[in-house]
């Protein structure tokens, strides 16, 4: 049985809830993940960088944003239990145009994309796990453009708060930014469904 306490037991859950994965490769895969802590208000990633690795959301929120003519936009909030990467970066070996932001102390467990590629050579339930996270990905995205094109900013608004209490969080210009209104709309919102 796996040893291990802590942060890589929350990665483990989560791996295990996606794909049925044998011990000894779990351990195996598990050892080339590295812990990183990132201060509320921090950059993980500033545009600009190049990204060369994977994370995973252990505890806490990041905000991935651009900045546009001195404007923040917001373009993604990522929870706990999210695996995520500026995946453009990532595959084109391009820098990032995005930031991105601890919305409150991040514990992450990260992974080279060095790494992650050789074990998705090495271990087909590896890469059926990276299939999935990443279709699971692709569908928030779907999900949350035809949110945008099919919704009104209150059910946009309604629907966001179920995702996590984290949202609580954010900073009411950057929530605005997200949801794609004004402060001013997004403060008359809230007053409205209190």
């Amino acid at each position: 049985m796996l040893n291990l306490t802590g942060v890589m037991t929350t990665l483990i859950s989560f791996i295990q809830s996606q794909v049925n994965i044998p011990e000894a490769e779990l351990q195996t895969i598990c050892a080339h993940f590295y812990t990183l802590t990132i201060p509320k208000d921090r950059l993980l990633i500033k545009r600009g960088q190049l990204v060369n690795a994977y994370y995973f959301i252990v505890s806490g929120g990041l905000r991935i944003y651009l900045d546009k003519d001195g404007t923040e936009i917001t373009a993604w909030l990522a929870f706990q239990h999210d695996f995520f990467t500026e995946l453009r970066s990532v595959k084109t070996g391009m820098p990032t145009v995005f930031n991105i932001q601890a919305i409150e102390e991040c514990e992450l467990l990260c992974i080279s994309k060095q790494d992650m590629e050789l074990l998705y050579q090495r271990f087909p339930a590896w890469q059926q796990f990276g299939r999935k996270v990443w279709e699971d990905a692709f569908l928030k995205v779907v999900n949350g453009i035809l949110a945008y094109q099919t919704m009104t900013a209150q059910e946009r608004y309604l629907a966001m708060m179920q995702q996590s209490d984290l949202l609580q969080k954010v900073p009411l210009k950057q929530l605005a930014s997200y949801l794609g209104v004004t402060q001013t709309s997004l403060s008359r919102l809230r007053k409205k469904l209190k």
